[in-house]
């Protein structure tokens, strides 16, 4: 028998605000029946004073302190956003209420003290958030405005959530946070990416689910209403480390109860991507942009770790100042009036200036743009040739159909696993076999060349028959855009983690290389693929096969002497961390391992789309 639940809310006034705990907020959408939350008021709301609201709903435990989480990231936040309070990737509280907001901080369904089944990402659970929202724009203290705002999984589910318009919400900030549950985080090209859905899920949402009994040191609050038994906490989960193994396509129940419609999104948007998240998040938060059908809605680029630049002073006043606009009808920028802040605004990566500091960062230039794509963009081809190199001159292709170049799948490949302080282990690819990848490098740049945009690269591949061992029957596609100095030496940017990344990544699975392009969401510069179980086309050995890899959109400024690489791999190379894709059931050697060729002198050649901007 399940827990019976009861009232177990508290409130402390002697912080500088009103500390409700476990309020439980009643559901229209499921049988449980309640979602608990913590409220965080400034101290008149309890006099009748009304404010706006803003909401996190999220599976890491609202009653988890942000230092017990991850201490060495809390460590570096700024210290105008910590407090006794703070929580990992959320609004801090102290802050907030000091600026005129009531933050309400939901427990998930199944996740600490909200009972239910955990089923993250799906359709119930983005349906209970909705009724969270009309709760809190609902309330006495509150002026009937709710915003959403939230870096990563907070960013992920406000997407969802205003596709379904609920009564109150006046503007979100989705920070960091996927937009398409299939291709910005499960499958990318159709193949999966389980490193990091693995680790996430046992080290940060497991832990938390409702009922699971909690070790003595654990960081995590027991449940109040008790412990439930084995067979209740495994019936009350859908795990994801194994839906997403034994889900392979868009048209299963399981992704396809999660799809929605981003064009149904009407209220005011901030969309805020980091060039560095070339595993997660930045693809989501700029097809989310594209897509919203929001009349008012802006695209933020920034650079830096996932977890800090969201609390910087800068970052900050900016995040208030637009959700001023639209929550208490205080404009000081122009957010409100169609045509005034120019939509757009990128940062540029010029320089090598390392990784992991925010300080020279800083030296990065921004500049507001009209639209997205930029509309001065030049798709430029840099066609591949047999000698490795890559050239955007045409005159220079000299090809014959006998040409090839052959790289095999990487498997067990030597990479070694770096840990740094207070974050997940990051594997280091530093002494990866050069036999498992081809690399194409440009001629130096003549003059300072800026790259900002969407990236697509059209091969021809083929499994050849005669090879020693297993030949494969699929080709899984992992391809890298590299940024190298005047000297040869890699210039590596900002990655999620704080780890060293290259510019750009993409993938494809070529058994579903189809593409759609008679959908709407289908763009020369971005194929789109349904990614079906009717769309799988075998391979069949000696059969030269063309296909479009959708690599991430990116920004990079080529100074005179450097030069670009462009690299294909049968397998994750450097710069993909703790997101790799190498599930032994969704790559099993049988299938994928063995040696690939990229074949020359048929069709339309081979070539990388890269998005040149001209220069004034």
């Amino acid at each position: 028998m399940p827990v019976q639940t009861r009232d177990i809310s508290s409130k402390d006034d002697s912080f500088p605000y009103i500390f409700e705990q476990n309020v439980s907020v009643p559901l229209h959408t499921c049988e449980e029946g309640l979602i608990r939350v913590n409220l965080y008021r400034p101290h008149d709301s309890e006099a009748g004073v009304k404010y706006p609201v803003l909401v996190t709903y999220g599976p890491y435990g609202k009653d988890v302190h942000y230092e017990n989480f991850r201490k060495a990231s809390f460590d570096e936040v700024n210290p105008d956003h910590k407090s006794v309070h703070s929580a990992w990737e959320t609004p801090d509280p102290a802050w907030w209420t000091k600026s005129g907001y009531i933050i309400v901080r939901a427990d998930e369904r199944g996740i600490g003290q909200s009972p239910g089944v955990l089923d993250t990402m799906s359709r119930s659970t983005s349906e209970a958030f909705c009724d969270v929202i009309e709760w809190a724009a609902d309330q006495p203290w509150s002026n009937g405005k709710v915003g959403l705002l939230g870096i990563s999984y907070y960013a992920g589910t406000q997407w969802r959530v205003a596709a379904r318009n609920p009564r109150g919400l006046a503007a979100i900030i989705p920070w960091e946070g996927m937009s398409d549950y299939y291709r910005d985080r499960c499958r990318h090209g159709g193949i999966l990416s389980n490193s990091f859905i693995d680790v996430w899920w046992h080290g940060q949402v497991i832990v938390n689910q409702y009922g699971r009994p909690r070790p003595s040191n654990s960081f995590v609050p027991p449940t109040i209403e008790g412990q439930l038994a084995e067979k209740e906490l495994l019936d009350n989960l859908r795990d994801q480390t194994v839906d997403n193994v034994t889900n392979e396509f868009t048209d299963q129940e399981y992704y396809a109860s999660r799809e929605y419609t981003l064009e149904d999104i009407q209220v005011p948007l901030l969309s805020v991507a980091n060039w560095g998240g070339i595993l997660l998040h930045l693809r989501g938060n700029v097809e989310g942009y594209a897509h919203a059908g929001s009349k008012i809605k802006y695209l933020r680029f920034i650079t830096g770790r996932h977890d800090l630049p969201f609390y910087q002073d800068e970052e900050a006043r900016l995040q208030k100042s637009f959700l001023d606009a639209f929550l208490k009808n205080k404009d000081d920028r122009g957010w409100t009036i169609p045509g005034k802040l120019a939509p757009v605004s990128v940062i540029l990566r010029e320089g090598d200036v390392g990784f992991n500091s925010v300080e020279k960062e800083r030296q990065y230039l921004r500049r507001d743009e009209l639209a997205w794509p930029l509309s001065n963009t030049v798709y430029t081809k840099y066609y591949l040739l047999p000698n490795k190199t890559m050239t955007s001159n045409p005159s220079e292709i000299e090809l014959r159909q006998k040409d090839y170049l052959s790289w095999k799948t990487m498997k067990d490949a030597p990479w070694s696993t770096r840990v740094i302080p207070g974050r997940p282990p990051v594997r280091d690819f530093a002494k990866q076999s050069k036999v498992g990848m081809i690399q194409f490098k440009t001629a130096p740049f003549s003059r300072r060349t800026e790259f900002t945009g969407h990236v697509t690269a059209n091969l021809h591949v083929c499994i050849p028959s005669s090879q020693e061992g297993n030949v494969p029957t699929d080709i899984d596609i992992f391809v890298t855009v590299r940024h190298l100095d005047i000297t040869d030496k890699e210039i590596f940017y900002t990655g999620t983690a704080g780890d060293p990344v290259p510019v750009t990544k993409g993938w494809l699975r070529c058994s579903l290389r189809k593409i759609k392009s008679e959908h709407p969401n289908h763009r020369p510069y971005l194929p789109h693929r349904d990614y079906f179980s009717t769309d799988v086309q075998p391979l069949v050995p000696d059969t030269v096969y063309p296909v479009v890899v959708e690599i991430w959109p990116t920004n990079v400024v080529v100074s005179p002497g450097n030069s670009l690489v462009f690299e294909i791999a049968g397998a994750d190379t450097q710069g993909s961390g703790i997101f790799t894709h190498d599930h032994p059931l969704d790559r099993p050697n049988n299938v994928f391992e063995g040696r690939n060729e990229l074949r020359f002198g048929v069709g339309d050649s081979n070539y990388l789309t890269m998005p040149i901007i001209p220069s004034e």
